[in-house]
């Protein structure tokens, strides 16, 4: 039996086992320093499943169930590191929920808490040095009043179109989400994927 690395017990202090429904997942991972240097060597890699996934054409129901389960066992709220890191977009409807949770005109929650994003002309939420400007701790202090975006990430079980078009934001989200990048190892065993396939 080979040796473990300092790397590999490191690794294994940071994930759990995982048993789904008809297979089985080693761990899953949680440390987000591991998700970030993994998801970063593994951005090619993710962007090839992508392509493998759209010309295939696999039944997105059982790829949304496997995603659901992942989901299931990951807690956001002891990570948030989607707060701390993405851009939250916001829409029209967005805004109306969120000044009506609180309690403020429209026109105020725009003043006070958007700006335009960098690099594309949409409207996004304010940001502080720790993040989203709702967020406290781990917690999202509009929680009930928070943007689709929010309530629908990381967009792999809900989101608008089918999933295989909201792929593309998975290859980014994989180098900071521990539910994305588990999902994306975990569609990859399922569908047999292997590195430069088509």
């Amino acid at each position: 039996m080979a040796e473990e690395t300092l790397e590999d017990i490191f690794a294994l202090a940071h994930c759990r086992s995982f048993q789904a429904a008809g297979r089985t997942l080693e761990s899953v991972l949680t440390d987000l320093v591991q998700i970030k240097r993994l998801g970063e060597d593994k951005i090619a890699e993710n962007q090839q499943l992508r392509v493998f996934m759209k010309v295939h054409g696999y039944p997105e129901r059982r790829l949304r169930k496997l995603a659901e389960e992942i989901e299931e066992e990951i807690d956001c709220r002891s990570c948030a590191n989607c707060c701390r890191v993405g851009e939250t977009n916001i829409t029209k409807r967005d805004v109306e929920r969120a000044s009506k949770y609180l309690r403020i005109k429209p026109g105020a929650f725009v003043a006070q808490y958007t700006t335009s994003s960098a690099m594309e002309d949409e409207t996004i939420l304010r940001r502080t040095e720790k993040g989203c400007i709702f967020l406290e701790g781990n917690d999202c202090s509009i929680y009930d009043g928070r943007p689709d975006t929010c309530r629908y990430f990381p967009h792999l079980v809900r989101g608008q179109g089918p999933l295989v078009t909201r792929m593309w934001n998975m290859v980014d989200r994989a180098t900071y989400c521990p539910i994305v990048y588990n999902t994306m190892e975990a569609f990859k065993q399922v569908l047999k994927f292997t590195k430069g396939e088509k």
